[in-house]
C-alpha cells in the first residue's frame, strides 16, 4: 500500500472553508448578483463558485432538515440567498471558545518572526476586553524551548546584528562554532528557528533554537549577501530530494508511527503485521543512530552500507556491555540480528 499525501489537500480544504464562510455574507449584501461577477470578486472560476453554492445547500444548523439548511434562489445566472441559517448573526463565543482564541493570539504574539506583532496585540486587547467575563483570570503563554535563547535571537533579528553561536548538528552528532547573519525568526512544528546566512557554509541555513548551546551578539551589523533567499517551509523544515540517501526498513506494528512522523516515499504491507517503509535521510550517520534507537522490531533492508554500520555498532555495544561466559568471550544477543539483514 502507498500512503497518500494529504498536505496539499488540507490546504485546499482550509481555503474552501474560508471562502464558504465569506460567501454567505457576501451574497446577502448583493441579492441577485450575477455568478460571473461574484466569481470575479471572490477570485474563483464560475465552475468553482457553482460547486461552492451546491455545497452550501447541504450546510446549516443542527437538525439539517427543512428550515435548518441554507437556501438560495436562482434566476438564470443570478443568485440570491433566501435563508442564511444565522450566519449573518454576530458571533457569540462560549467561555471555552473565548479562552482558546485568547491563548492562540497570545501564542501568535510570542511567536518569533511575526511581522506585525502590534496588530496581533491590538486584536488580543479588543477580544480580552470584550470577553473579559468569559475568560476570567489573565492567561500567560510561554513558547517551548529556552526563552533566553529565543529572546537573544529575536533581538538580533530585529536589531540587524550578526551572531556567533555554538550549534549542535543532530544529523552529524557534532557541535560547531558559527558566525551567522540572521534573516528572520520563525516557528515550524512548534519549534523556534532562526534562518540566517551562515558564513562558514556560505549559504542560508536554519538553526533550531533549542540546539544553540551559546549565543553572543557581535558588535557588527548583519550582512546578508544579495543571493541569500529564505527557504520555502510550506511543507516543513525537512524537504526530501532525490539526491539524498534512500533507506528501506521493515517495521513492526509498534514502529508504524514512523510513517506519520517522517515523510516516507513508500509504505507497503509486508508479511503479517510488518510494513516496508522507504524514506530519504540527510545522511547514513543519522540513519544509523535512528535505527539503533528504534529497537529490535526494525530491520534494515537497504542500503547494505547502513545495515553493516548498524551491525558493527550493535556488536561494539554488546562487546562493551556483554557478560563474559565460558572462555571470556562476550555473550551473544539475538537483538543484533533483529536490527540488520
Amino acid at each position: 500500500m502507498t500512503r497518500p499525501a494529504a498536505r496539499s489537500g488540507s490546504r485546499t480544504s482550509a481555503d474552501r472553508l474560508a471562502r464558504l464562510l465569506n460567501l454567505v455574507p457576501y451574497l446577502l449584501a448583493r441579492p441577485g448578483i450575477e455568478i460571473a461577477e461574484a466569481a470575479g470578486d471572490l477570485g474563483v472560476t464560475e465552475r468553482q463558485l457553482r460547486e461552492d453554492l451546491e455545497l452550501l445547500w447541504v450546510c446549516g444548523l443542527p437538525g439539517y432538515g427543512p428550515g435548518d439548511l441554507i437556501d438560495m434562489a436562482f434566476d438564470g445566472d443570478r443568485v440570491t440567498i433566501t435563508y442564511d441559517a444565522g450566519i449573518d448573526r454576530p458571533l457569540r463565543l462560549t467561555p471555552d471558545e473565548a479562552l482558546a482564541l485568547v491563548v492562540a493570539l497570545r501564542m501568535l504574539a510570542e511567536t518569533p518572526g511575526v511581522a506585525n506583532r502590534e496588530a496581533v496585540e491590538r486584536a488580543l486587547a479588543k477580544i480580552e476586553n470584550a470577553a473579559g467575563d468569559l475568560v476570567g483570570a489573565p492567561v500567560a503563554v510561554r513558547l517551548p524551548g529556552d526563552t533566553r535563547q529565543v529572546e537573544a535571537l529575536r533581538s538580533a533579528v530585529e536589531g540587524g546584528r550578526a551572531l556567533r553561536i555554538t550549534y549542535y548538528t543532530a544529523a552529524r552528532d557534532e557541535t560547531s562554532e558559527r558566525t551567522i547573519d540572521p534573516l528572520r525568526m520563525l516557528m515550524v512544528g512548534g519549534r523556534a528557528y532562526v534562518e540566517a546566512w551562515c558564513r562558514r557554509a556560505e549559504a542560508v541555513r536554519l538553526f533550531r533554537a533549542d540546539r544553540i548551546d551559546a549565543v553572543a551578539e557581535l558588535d557588527e551589523p548583519a550582512v546578508v549577501p544579495p543571493q541569500a533567499r529564505p527557504h520555502d517551509l510550506t511543507d516543513g523544515v525537512f524537504r526530501p530530494s532525490p539526491d539524498l540517501p534512500l533507506i528501506t526498513l521493515r517495521i513492526g506494528r509498534g514502529e508504524r508511527w514512523i510513517t506519520e512522523y517522517y515523510p516516507c516515499e513508500r509504505v507497503e504491507a509486508g508479511d503479517g503485521d510488518q510494513w516496508l517503509v522507504s524514506l530519504r535521510v540527510t545522511d547514513l550517520g543519522w540513519a544509523r543512530r535512528f535505527v539503533l534507537g528504534l529497537g529490535p522490531d526494525v530491520t534494515v533492508v537497504a542500503p547494505a552500507e547502513l545495515a553493516d554500520q548498524v551491525r558493527a555498532q550493535a556488536l561494539a555495544a554488546l562487546e562493551a556491555y556483554g557478560t563474559p561466559v565460558g572462555d571470556g568471550a562476550p555473550s551473544a544477543d539475538p537483538a543484533v540480528g533483529a536490527v540488520t539483514q
